[in-house]
């Protein structure tokens, strides 16, 4: 187990996304999403995050009631704030924001002080909890002027007053993400696809200022939405199609890490875990065989020779920890 900073609050290396069981792009079952969570469970993973956002509330009801049977200080969870849900009378699916739900909520951005704690009040609701032990301010690239001067100040009291273990940001940016860092007293950011064997850019101001802060660090997005669990031409890169350089580059890496009898995934997910400020990587899932390939892959010795490899082809930069 890692420590959040300061806070107290522990987690697993490998964390379980809860994204996919809110029908990320697909439908799931409640049965499959029940069994994605208990084979989480299963292999040791004791980290959990989710979000209003994902399946408009779908994620938070699944995965509160696939925990439901275990001991609640056995485990961490986190939720965002930030867009609040507001219930609507429109027909039609949300699939424009990629969930296969009914479009029974809109998304409203929202990161005043009192939009926060409604937030997470209707989250906790739908979680079936009294309390979380992570919150972060969910993609707030638009509201930075809110997000700092009203929102941030809104977690801090609410991790004083105890309701919540420890405060963050989640984003799919290291820019503002080190503005939190270095601004602020958060004890953990969430960077999804910034760290990966495809994009380091969080490794230029973010990554150091975390180690020097005391900051952890969540790392999401390690396969970059999919080319680098199985890079083929129809995989996706940060949600769109991949481009033909960048898959090039993909392939190239899956092909070093076969003559050295690994995959490209247990490279993708060991990368994203040797960096020091890194707490735990956290990884979607929307079966239970997804979630055992991830903790097998996790648990794989990567060797040296194949990150050397790729140094002396400069497929990765000699700057960056493996």
């Amino acid at each position: 187990m890692n420590t959040l900073g300061r806070s107290g609050v522990e987690v697993t290396p490998l964390a379980f996304g809860a994204a996919p069981i809110g029908n990320l792009f697909t439908e799931i079952t409640e049965e499959q999403a029940h069994e994605t969570v208990a084979a989480a469970w299963q292999q040791g993973i004791r980290y959990f995050d989710t979000a209003p956002h994902y399946g408009l509330g779908l994620s938070e009801r699944r995965l509160g009631a696939a925990l439901r049977e275990h001991p609640r200080e056995a485990y961490t969870i986190s939720t965002k704030v930030g867009r609040r849900l507001e219930p609507v009378d429109t027909p039609g699916d949300d699939l424009a924001h990629g969930f296969a739900v009914p479009a029974s909520h809109r998304r409203v951005w929202d990161f005043s002080a009192d939009g926060i704690r409604r937030t997470l009040d209707a989250g906790l609701e739908r979680l079936g909890l009294d309390r979380v032990d992570v919150v972060y301010l969910h993609d707030p690239d638009d509201h930075a002027e809110q997000a700092f001067h009203e929102a941030y100040p809104a977690l801090e009291k609410l991790r004083s007053e105890g309701v919540v273990g420890a405060i963050g940001a989640g984003m799919n940016q290291a820019g503002m993400l080190t503005r939190f860092v270095r601004d602020t007293d958060v004890d953990v950011v969430l960077c999804a696809g910034r760290y990966t064997l495809l994009d380091q850019s969080a490794l230029t101001e973010l990554l150091p200022a975390a180690v020097d802060r005391g900051t952890s660090v969540v790392i999401g997005g390690a396969f970059n939405s999919g080319l680098l669990a199985d890079p083929r031409p129809e995989s996706t890169y940060d949600y769109d199609r991949a481009p033909q350089e960048v898959l090039d580059r993909a392939l190239r890496m899956q092909s070093v890490a076969h003559r050295h009898g690994i995959t490209l995934r247990a490279a993708a997910l060991s990368y994203c875990a040797a960096h020091p400020a890194v707490a735990s990587v956290l990884v979607g899932a929307r079966s239970a065989a997804e979630v055992r390939d991830c903790a097998e892959q996790f648990a794989s010795q990567v060797p040296q020779a194949f990150w050397r490899e790729l140094r002396e082809t400069g497929l990765l930069s000699d700057e960056e920890p493996s």
